[in-house]
């Protein structure tokens, strides 16, 4: 009999391994011949710890498990959730990037080929690299980090370039309000983001890899380094991949905890041991990178659904998805919902349908209020906009991004005006400080907006210019993007913004 007990952290964090000793202990206890076997998460947060048993009856679910359930666990009587598969929130899911994540053991490298994983390498390695390139611009992929850039286009750019080395940078310093599909993959299935990585380097010439991870993520750095470790001594990793003469190496780097990290030239300055501020562009990172060489950075589920399009085809990933927002995408959930999790589905579902028959309302049970999507950058979406169709284009012309497409919901008792005080607060603690907008228009946004809550009339007009001179003037997306959380609370909100006025008079 085999048990799958999560080694995810957020598994973890509610009693993950509490569990996995309970169920080693009564096994042996019972004499029994149980292999416990510590995967990924499935993605349905409110049920775990989410135990499996595959018995001669298949596999079935269990959750939320405490230590004290392990007895009638192991003896038959607990009551099962079934399939995790016949889940309703699993059902509706159309799972390509996290196929294999919470079905696998993560660091079984024959587990992860039987559930086809390196099919799409080893056709990529008979592909030359212009057809590489080629198949994953006509994929439509987009980076899924943050401004939806076709990845095509940037392996094209680093392709083409001349060079003595080129870089693959995999950015993983997941630091957005609830997101954590990141860690999640690199958690539950890593090697997948490492055949993406050698897809990558074959395809654009590039010999080298480095993941970027979060210090926060030490579940994620230990899982990371041991699959790299066991793709190193398998072949697939080296001098060359796989047999084929392609050399590709990689390793982890672990970054500080900088939020300006996550943009990609203040990560690579970070990278080569500087201070992490943020670089001007042109020079792009696809000519001069790392190290001033030609480089691609990707985020960590960008290049981890390169395999999948291979395997399957880059017409099969295109035909999922709405206009220009092409394939699937994993959807956190988080806040004050009943059911957060990740949900993968293809672009188009409305907002409307993930917030409110997928995470079933709020978990206080109070109206839904809004939804800040894309992170602390993201705009505050109100329910009035819930029809709109989760997609680039579609969220930019309500005046919102994607981003890393956490959402985070909040009810009827948010305070919009503090949201976006803090929106402001935050971008002022982390800027790298090397941008005029960002560095000192994010300290006298708190100002202007504690002006707005003591009642001064003229301080909403002088926020709405100090955002635009933000928006227009930064450097890089931190002090971009702020005006986002904080104009979309203000326009949607504006009841919030007018009782303190009120009040005062």
């Amino acid at each position: 009999m085999k048990i799958y007990i999560p080694r995810d952290a957020a598994a973890k964090a509610l009693g993950a391994d509490e569990v996995a000793s309970a169920v080693a202990t009564e096994a042996a206890k019972r004499g029994l011949d149980v292999q416990i076997i510590r995967n990924g998460t499935r993605g349905m947060i409110w049920l775990e710890p989410l135990v499996e048993v595959d018995d001669a009856r298949g596999r079935h679910a269990f959750g939320p498990v405490a230590p004290a359930d392990v007895p009638a666990l192991l003896d038959g009587k607990l009551e099962s959730l079934g399939a995790v598969e016949d889940i309703p929130f699993f059902a509706r899911q159309t799972r390509l990037t996290f196929a294999r994540c919470g079905l696998i053991d993560p660091l079984s490298l024959s587990d992860y080929e039987a559930h086809g994983g390196l099919a799409g390498l080893r056709r990529a390695l008979g592909m030359a690299p212009g057809e590489i390139v080629a198949e994953v611009t006509a994929s439509g992929l987009r980076g899924r980090g943050g401004a939806g850039f076709p990845t095509g286009i940037k392996w094209k750019t680093v392709a083409e370039a001349t060079a003595d080395r080129k870089y693959i940078v995999c950015n993983a310093d997941e630091g957005d309000s609830g997101t954590f599909a990141d860690r999640m993959i690199m958690e539950g299935d890593p090697f997948t983001l490492i055949e993406g990585m050698a897809i990558a380097g074959v395809g654009t010439g590039a010999t080298k890899g480095y993941v970027y991870i979060r210090s926060e993520y030490p579940d994620a750095i230990a899982v990371m380094e041991a699959a790299i470790r066991i793709a190193r001594v398998s072949g697939l990793l080296g001098a060359s991949v796989l047999g084929s003469g392609h050399p590709f190496d990689m390793e982890v780097r672990v970054g500080a905890g900088a939020y300006v990290c996550g943009e990609e030239t203040s990560l690579l300055n970070s990278l080569e041991g500087k201070r992490g501020i943020v670089r001007a562009k042109p020079p792009l990172p696809a000519l001069e990178g790392l190290f001033g060489k030609p480089t691609v950075v990707n985020n960590v589920l960008s290049l981890a659904t390169v395999p999948v399009i291979f395997e399957k085809g880059a017409a099969h990933y295109a035909g999922f998805g709405l206009g220009r927002s092409k394939g699937t995408m994993p959807i956190q959930i988080a806040g004050n919902v009943k059911h957060g999790g990740l949900f993968e589905t293809a672009f188009g579902m409305p907002l409307s349908d993930l917030v409110i028959d997928i995470a079933g309302g709020t978990a206080s049970g109070r109206p839904v209020k809004a939804v800040q999507v894309g992170g602390p950058l993201g705009a505050y979406i109100p329910v009035s906009q819930f029809d709109t169709p989760f997609g680039y284009e579609e969220f930019d012309q309500k005046g919102g991004l994607i981003g890393h497409a956490g959402i985070v919901v909040f009810d009827d008792t948010a305070d919009m005006l503090k949201m976006a005080r803090f929106a402001m607060a935050f971008c002022a603690v982390e800027s790298c400080g090397k941008c005029t907008p960002c560095r000192i228009g994010s300290v006298r946004g708190v100002e202007t907006i504690d002006r707005i809550a003591a009642g001064d009339p003229a301080a909403t007009v002088i926020l709405t210019d100090l955002c635009d001179t933000m928006r227009d003037g930064s450097l890089c997306a931190l002090g971009g993007f702020t005006p986002f959380p904080v104009m979309s609370a203000l326009r949607h909100f504006p009841d919030d913004f007018a009782r303190r006025k009120e009040a005062a008079e």
